[in-house]
């Protein structure tokens, strides 16, 4: 078997996690894609079966210690070495925080955040003895800007935003880089299943650009900060895809 660096990406089977499969393998790498919706992974498995050895789909959840344990464990072993990580698994829910259960605020923190914290830090293990490598977490603009109906989804976008400084500080003695991206909108099937009209109505004031992202424009930048050439003296840095909503604030109201 080949022994070419290797990537994880969660949330693997839909929305970004899947455009930046289908990035990372044009690029060349090989690609372990980790997801817990059986069924999204039975989809990706054959939209992705042209690549035939270089890609794997698997049920994984990240929020799940001992499976994270077991997933990077058989990524090094059978498919290593590992080199790089996106953490791109996530869960979100629009609902008023005076309606937001303490489990619905646990569940969201336990994928969102501490699944990136448990995938980081068991990747972090194994690049550590191979000599390095690069995470890139992917946060939300909703974790930089306060958002209607996102205590919970928000609170976790914004841990993760500071993870990623923590541990790009603590792994950079390992040349393990840490960077993250914040989306702004995209057409993914959790943000098309989210938003109302209402809702894409107000993105659009909001962003200069006018439009909402396709999966592939926020895989573009988890591909560069992945290249250890492009980007190898950059860590600790989140990008925001996000047509300049961050830039623009209110500019459209």
């Amino acid at each position: 078997m080949s022994r070419m660096r290797s990537v994880i990406v969660t949330g693997g089977a839909s929305g970004i996690g899947l455009a930046a499969v289908e990035a990372l393998l044009a690029e060349g790498w090989r690609v372990v894609a980790a997801d817990r919706d059986v069924q999204a992974v039975e989809k990706a498995r054959a939209q992705l079966a042209g690549h035939g050895e270089r890609v794997r789909v698997e049920v994984a959840d990240i929020s799940d210690e001992a499976q994270v344990v077991d997933l990077v464990t058989r990524t090094q072993g059978e498919f290593g070495p590992l080199w790089g990580v996106v953490n791109s698994a996530g869960i979100a829910r629009d609902v008023p925080a005076l309606d937001t259960s303490a489990a619905l605020f646990r569940e969201i923190l336990d994928v969102n955040l501490v699944g990136t914290f448990l995938m980081a830090r068991e990747a972090a293990r194994v690049m550590k003895e191979n000599g390095g490598g690069a995470i890139v977490n992917i946060a939300s603009v909703s974790g930089i800007r306060g958002n209607l109906g996102r205590s919970a989804y928000g609170a976790s976008k914004g841990g993760v935003l500071v993870l990623t400084q923590i541990l790009a500080v603590e792994f950079a003695p390992f040349n393990i880089r840490v960077n993250g991206i914040a989306p702004g909108p995209v057409e993914t099937p959790m943000v098309k299943a989210m938003h109302t009209a209402e809702a894409r109505a107000g993105w659009m004031k909001t962003v200069p650009m006018r439009r909402y992202a396709v999966p592939s424009e926020v895989a573009g930048g988890i591909a560069f900060l992945l290249d250890e050439t492009k980007s190898s003296f950059i860590t600790g840095q989140t990008l925001n895809v996000d047509g300049g909503f961050t830039a623009g604030g209110l500019i459209g109201l």
